[in-house]
């Protein structure tokens, strides 16, 4: 469907205010995310946009802008699921972490000792290694990103990269991989003895209350479930192409509310999920085997603004792009997931965390 800036303008102003929010923020700190997020999608010709807030452990802040179908103008609620893209990333980290502090996985051994499927490379390939991108897996290559096949199973999925080459030798250079995190997929099976989902949903989705995250299944029924666009060079908006995530389920192919990705923070932070310790080891730069520091710890990226720590994790795929980002000192956190491919959700989850995180 095409749909001119005008017009997505138009339907900001219009459906915003209409929208379920819960505000425990003074009016003040309200209207100034209301700015914040209007003038981003208006800018970006951004259909439709979900954001939570977290202060103080707390779920401050909940609210939908715009629409998540513009062919049947289909508001955003906040209980409107996203594809999350490669914020699955931090999920997956986390749950990889909580087999490693239960003893199951030692993160410094060959991954094949967890995943015989994976075949042995030039040199051995460590789960921590792979958890900071230094595992020397590859990423996409041509259009492997727009498969519409469906996977039905983590080891099958490996097959699209598992014959290639490592890139480089593990733990001297960042490569991106979301193959890799397929990878780890196949680790947490073999150490835990359950499927990936299993094991997520008994250890951190029902523990952290994220009762609206689960795979993101295109053959089933989800309610709520919002459509995705893509902007042509003219900045129109059109339907997104197709994809099946099935390939790369722990490292982007989940779906979410906002909401629940606030909820998996809080579980974070208040140790329901992991230890201080661990979750501290997990938010701390990779050091290659030069003791060179990376902007990545074990699933997060690292960062500073305005002078304080942030961690956190942007993704973008067909339909979407999305961002988590906490400012752990602050005790603050921003979730901002979009219905637009490339808007750079990270953009407006920088400029909120810099209003709250104060």
């Amino acid at each position: 469907m095409k749909m001119t800036r005008t017009a997505v303008r138009s339907l900001v102003v219009l459906l915003f205010a209409s929208v379920f929010a819960n505000a425990q923020l003074a009016p003040e700190a309200v209207q100034a995310i209301d700015k914040s997020v209007t003038q981003f999608m208006s800018a970006r010709n951004v259909p439709g946009v979900s954001v939570a807030i977290v202060k103080d452990r707390k779920l401050v802040w909940a609210n939908g802008y715009g629409l998540a179908d513009l062919e049947n103008f289909v508001p955003v609620t906040t209980e409107t699921v996203f594809r999350l893209a490669s914020v699955s990333k931090p999920i997956t980290a986390t749950a990889i972490l909580q087999l490693f502090e239960r003893s199951k996985i030692n993160l410094d051994v060959p991954v094949q000792k967890y995943c015989p499927a994976f075949p042995e490379k030039q040199w051995p390939v460590t789960t921590r290694q792979v958890l900071a991108h230094y595992g020397g897996i590859r990423h996409y290559d041509g259009n492997e990103m727009d498969s519409t096949r469906r996977y039905e199973s983590m080891t099958e999925s490996l097959q699209i990269f598992a014959k290639d080459p490592l890139l480089a030798r593990p733990g001297t250079k960042y490569n991106y991989s979301t193959y890799g995190y397929t990878l780890l997929g196949c680790v947490l099976e073999g150490a835990s003895g359950e499927s990936y989902m299993e094991f997520v949903q008994r250890n951190i989705l029902t523990p952290a209350g994220m009762a609206r995250t689960e795979v993101d299944d295109q053959r089933k029924i989800i309610r709520n479930r919002a459509q995705g666009y893509e902007k042509d060079k003219n900045g129109e908006l059109h339907n997104a192409g197709l994809a099946d995530t099935s390939y790369k389920i722990p490292g982007g192919g989940l779906v979410a509310t906002a909401s629940d990705l606030a909820r998996f923070e809080l579980a974070l932070e208040s140790d329901t999920l992991l230890k201080p310790a661990t979750r501290e080891m997990m938010w701390t730069p990779y050091r290659d085997l030069n003791g060179t520091a990376s902007d990545y710890g074990l699933g997060w990226g690292i960062g500073q603004l305005q002078g304080f720590r942030t961690v956190g994790h942007s993704g973008g795929q067909q339909r979407v792009s999305t961002a988590i980002l906490l400012a752990p000192e602050r005790n603050a956190a921003v979730v901002v997931l979009t219905n637009l491919e490339g808007a750079n959700a990270m953009d407006l989850a920088k400029e909120l965390l810099a209003q709250v995180a104060r």
